[in-house]
């Protein structure tokens, strides 16, 4: 028998990822790790989402090991035998409920925290600009450079050292990596810089390749990218197919097996100049640009904006039917979903069952506690 929503519920294999549907947890940053050991209320707030249906859940951003890697206290660290023991039980009770995870790890660049805090030491960033003309902080050495890249490798190799099943590399949003593709805040003249945005993703590429060589070639490697900016909403890496192709090719080149392609609203197209209105959206351009496997995320089940909603907007909840269609004709291959799992554990599950009246929308209150 049929249901509606069986395209998100096919089977999903990649390398040694083997998960039993399309839906994925996304990466959501939640500030509940004390001095960056995740404890036993982590591992269970992960728990529930895997009990409650969702196929791939991804960690919170969880930093490598560089100086000032995070831009608030609360943020996980993955590095060091106290945090990396935390995380262990983490993923052990992932397995034991039956799930998959990955953890994404990260450095935040010279980008700020909404709280406020400050670290005690200059944050690092390519060229010391937290956005266009805006100075913060230092610029990064080679040195440093080809420290933070041999950070994130050992951060994966831990990764999978301690059972993950995949690992994602943090690379939108206005974080450091994106802070070297965006031509506003990489202004460095050696080969970490360039007019290009084929030439601004060497750093990346290095990152990628790095983690390739220290994960060995089977397991897989997720990168998460974005053209906006929480810095500027509107800004773009790519304004043409070409330049997509141009930026992402060599990334898939470098070792991404799956690219995580954040937009604030999934069902918008890429390039609608071209496609028209109901054009391939972001992942689906970069599927058909590069044919590596795609996540699409932005604003799933929800019709507000997503850090208006952080800021303590509420959402409602929205049908999915548009999203069916994409998934039907294989436009992306897995769709993430964000905040409606902060506030609903078994919104995956209630999907499934077609119970469009129990699915509950995004409430900020859910913020202030692991749910």
């Amino acid at each position: 028998m049929t249901s509606p929503v069986d395209a998100l519920f096919r089977p999903f294999q990649l390398k040694s990822l083997s998960l039993p549907n399309r839906i994925v947890m996304a990466p959501m940053t939640r500030t509940f790790a004390p001095n960056g050991v995740p404890g036993e209320a982590n591992a269970a707030y992960y728990r529930r989402r895997v009990e409650g249906g969702v196929g791939l859940i991804l960690s919170e951003g969880t930093v490598i090991d560089r100086p000032v890697s995070r831009n608030e206290p609360g943020i996980p660290f993955f590095h060091g035998e106290e945090a990396l023991a935390g995380w262990r039980g983490v993923i052990d009770a992932v397995h034991a409920a039956g799930g998959k995870m990955g953890p994404q790890i990260w450095h935040t660049g010279s980008t700020r925290g909404m709280s406020g805090w400050e670290p005690e030491t200059p944050v690092e960033s390519p060229s010391g600009l937290v956005a266009p003309g805006e100075p913060r902080g230092e610029a990064m050495s080679e040195e440093a450079i080809a420290d933070t890249v041999a950070a994130f490798a050992r951060a994966a190799a831990d990764a999978r050292r301690l059972g993950f099943d995949t690992v994602e590399i943090h690379g939108a949003h206005g974080y450091l990596i994106d802070q070297f593709f965006w031509q506003g805040t990489n202004e460095r003249t050696d080969r970490y810089g360039g007019a290009t945005i084929r030439e601004r993703s060497r750093f990346a590429g290095e990152v990628v390749a790095a983690i390739r060589a220290a994960v060995g070639p089977d397991f897989p490697i997720i990168l998460r990218l974005s053209q906006w900016k929480q810095q500027d909403y509107k800004a773009r890496l790519a304004e043409t197919p070409d330049e997509m192709a141009d930026w992402l090719q060599p990334l898939v080149d470098a070792g991404a097996d799956i690219l995580h392609c954040s937009q604030r609203r999934y069902w918008e197209p890429e390039f609608p100049q071209i496609d028209g209105e109901s054009g391939l959206n972001f992942a689906g351009w970069a599927k058909k640009l590069t044919g590596a496997a795609t996540i699409s995320v932005g604003s799933v089940g929800l019709s507000g904006e997503f850090l208006a909603a952080f800021s303590g907007e509420g959402s409602a909840t929205v049908g999915i039917d548009r999203l069916v269609e994409r998934m039907e004709r294989d436009e992306f291959d897995l769709i993430a979903v964000g905040r409606v799992l902060i506030s609903d554990p078994q919104w995956v599950a209630k999907v499934r069952a077609g119970d469009s009246a129990g699915l509950k929308g995004f409430d900020a209150k859910a913020l202030a506690e692991l749910v």
